[in-house]
C-alpha cells in the first residue's frame, strides 16, 4: 500500500527503505545512528538545522492555479509560482526522494475530528520524522488503519539544493504550496518549522472556504472547573506563551487553533516553543517538556557534555523544542474547548504610550485583530535607533492567503455571536519609550490578565482614550491606578501626547496602506491622531 502512496507523489524506482509512522523511539534511534543529532543529557534530540535556522518568507510560494488565483491575497507574502515551475521542482524532489531512505508520518491537523484534515509526510529526515509525529496530531490505530488517501501530502527533501537559475528558486531553498495538487513541497531547507508552518497556511485556507471555521495564530486555555476557554493573540516578544502558560487553566494549545460553531480546537498536537533563555524558574513546565520523544533545535550543547546552554545564540536566536502537548502536565489533552469568553490581544509597545489594558468594541478589535500591532526595540537589529513600529496582519500574516479582512469578518460575528469580550493588553513600557521608561511589573500583567478572565475587570468604571479610541478601566485589584492611565507615568505629559499622536498616525498610515477595503466603520474605530 506504501508503494501505491509513493508512486501516486512520484517516488518511483525506489532505492532506499521506507519507515512509516514510526515510534518517537525508533525515530530516535534512527537519527543517531544516521548521524542527524545528538542527545541532550535529559534525553531531548539536539538537532542542528544548518544555514536555515528559521523560516526563510523569500523562499515561500503558492503556486497560481485555477482554482486559487481569484482567492489569494497575493502579495509580498503570498507570492505565485508557475504550474510548470512547480512540476519541474516536485519532479527533481521526488527523484531525490526515490534515492534515499524515507520517513512517512501519517498525521492530522486538528484535533475536532469534525474540521481535521489528514497530512502525510514524506521525508529523507528520521529527525524531521519525530517533529511531525510530535507536531501533528496523533491518530488513533483505528484512524490509522481507516486513514486511506490523505488530503494533503508533504514532500520534504531538506538535503536536495536547488539551482534558481536553473528552477527559478529565489535561493536553493523553496517551500510551494500547490492546491489543486493538494502538496507542499519543501527543499533545501533542514529547518522543520517550514513543514508546520505550511500545513498551517493551508489550513488557514481550507477552514474558512470548506468549514466556516476562523484559523488563529494564538494560544488557548480554559479553566478546568467552569470550561471557559481564553484565546491570546500576540507576536514575538508579548508573552504570550508566557502569559497562556497559567498553571491554574489548562493549556488547549500554543500556536495555531480553529474557532468553529462547536468552540476552539488546536489545529495541532504539540508545541514548538523558543528555547533561549529559558530556564526552569522563568518558564518551568517548557522546560520540563524538554525530554526524551522532544527535538530541539540549534541550541548549543556545553563542551565535553550533553547539558544544553539555552544563553548560547551562537548557531541563532530562534532556537527552538518541540514536543507533544502532553508532556505539558496542565494540558487539556483533547485539544478542544467551547466558544471563548474572552479574547485577549498582546503587544509590546516600545513607545510607551498604550494603555496597559483597554477593552475594544467589536469594531475596534476586528481593527486591532487586522492590525497585528507590536514595536521592536533600538538595539535589536542593526539600523534600530529607536522603537519601531511592527504590523503582522491577524498576528499571522506569513501564513493566511486570503483577503484579510474575510478573516476580521468571521472574527466580529464570532464576536457578535457568543458575546465574547476583547482587551487589548499592552506588555510594553511605561513611563516614556523604551530607553527612558520601563517595562510594564509583569505582576501587573498577570492581574490584568486574571481581571480579564474572571470578568472582575468588568466591574471597574472605564475611561474613553481618545487618541488610541479604547476603553480604559480606572481600577483593577493588584495593579495600581497610576499604571492604568500610561499619561499620568510620564513626566512630561506634552511629550505623552505628541508621541502617543505619533503611534497612531502609524496605525493609521498601516491601515490606509495595506487595507483600502476596510469598512469604515472598522477604520473609524482604530487610533486617531487628530
Amino acid at each position: 500500500m506504501i508503494d501505491d502512496e509513493l508512486t501516486k507523489c512520484g517516488i518511483c524506482d525506489r532505492t532506499g527503505a521506507v519507515l512509516i509512522d514510526g515510534s518517537p523511539a525508533k525515530l530516535v534511534e534512527k537519527a543517531l545512528s544516521r548521524r542527524e543529532g545528538k542527545l541532550t543529557d535529559t534525553g531531548a534530540l539536539r538537532v542542528k538545522t544548518g544555514k536555515y535556522t528559521g523560516r526563510s518568507p523569500e523562499d515561500r510560494f503558492i503556486v497560481d492555479t485555477p482554482d486559487v488565483h481569484d482567492v489569494i491575497a497575493w502579495g509580498n507574502v503570498n507570492k505565485p509560482f508557475s504550474i510548470e515551475g512547480y512540476e519541474k521542482i516536485k519532479e527533481a524532489v521526488c527523484r531525490h526522494l526515490s534515492h534515499h531512505d524515507l520517513f512517512v508520518v501519517h498525521g492530522m491537523a486538528g484535533a475536532q475530528r469534525k474540521y481535521s484534515r489528514k497530512f502525510a509526510v514524506i521525508t529523507e529526515l528520521a529527525s524531521q520524522a519525530l517533529f511531525v509525529t510530535q507536531m501533528l496530531v496523533r491518530p488513533s490505530k483505528k484512524e490509522l488503519d481507516e486513514y486511506g488517501e490523505p488530503d494533503f501530502t508533504v514532500l520534504a527533501a531538506p538535503l536536495l539544493k536547488l539551482d534558481p537559475e536553473e528552477y527559478g528558486t529565489h535561493s536553493e531553498a523553496v517551500v510551494l504550496i500547490n492546491f489543486a495538487d493538494r502538496k507542499i513541497v519543501i527543499a533545501g531547507t533542514q529547518y522543520s518549522g517550514e513543514i508546520k508552518k505550511g500545513i498551517f497556511s493551508v489550513m488557514n485556507y481550507l477552514m474558512p472556504i470548506e468549514e466556516n471555521v476562523l484559523p488563529m495564530h494564538s494560544s488557548c486555555n480554559m479553566d478546568p472547573v467552569s470550561g471557559d476557554t481564553a484565546v491570546f493573540f500576540g507576536l514575538s516578544g508579548t508573552g504570550k506563551t508566557t502569559l497562556s502558560a497559567d498553571p491554574h487553566r489548562a493549556l488547549i494549545g500554543d500556536d495555531e487553533h480553529g474557532w468553529s460553531d462547536d468552540g476552539v480546537f488546536n489545529f495541532e498536537g504539540g508545541c514548538y516553543a523558543k528555547a533561549i533563555r529559558i530556564s526552569y524558574v522563568t518558564e518551568p513546565e517548557i522546560f520540563q517538556a524538554i525530554r526524551f520523544g522532544s527535538v530541539v533545535e540549534n541550541v548549543v550543547l556545553t563542551p565535553g557534555s550533553r547539558v544544553p546552554d539555552y544563553f548560547d545564540e551562537a548557531y541563532t536566536e530562534n532556537t527552538r523544542v518541540a514536543y507533544p502537548v502532553e508532556y505539558i502536565s496542565n494540558a487539556q489533552l483533547l485539544g478542544y474547548g467551547g466558544a471563548p469568553k474572552v479574547v485577549i490581544m498582546l503587544t509590546a509597545d516600545a513607545f510607551g504610550v498604550l494603555p496597559p489594558i483597554s477593552r475594544l468594541s467589536r469594531e475596534a478589535a476586528m481593527y486591532h485583530f487586522v492590525s497585528g500591532f507590536t514595536s521592536k526595540v533600538a538595539g535589536t537589529e542593526r539600523g534600530i535607533t529607536e522603537p519601531t513600529p511592527t504590523f503582522s496582519t491577524l498576528f499571522g500574516e506569513p501564513f493566511m492567503p486570503l483577503d484579510p479582512m474575510r478573516y476580521a469578518a468571521m472574527f466580529g460575528e464570532r464576536m457578535e455571536k457568543y458575546g465574547t469580550k476583547v482587551y487589548l493588553i499592552n506588555t510594553g513600557w511605561t513611563g516614556g519609550a523604551y530607553g527612558e521608561g520601563k517595562r510594564i511589573n509583569l505582576p501587573y500583567t498577570r492581574a490584568m490578565v486574571t481581571a480579564a478572565l474572571n470578568g472582575d475587570i468588568e466591574k471597574s468604571d472605564y475611561r474613553h482614550h481618545n487618541i488610541f479610541n479604547v476603553e480604559v478601566p480606572t481600577h483593577i485589584e493588584g495593579v495600581p491606578d497610576i499604571v492604568l492611565d500610561p499619561r499620568r507615568t510620564w513626566k512630561d505629559k506634552l511629550a505623552y501626547d505628541t508621541q502617543a499622536k505619533k503611534l497612531a498616525a502609524m496605525f493609521e498610515e498601516n491601515a490606509a496602506t495595506k487595507y483600502p477595503n476596510m469598512d469604515p466603520e472598522v477604520r473609524a474605530a482604530g487610533p486617531h491622531s487628530k
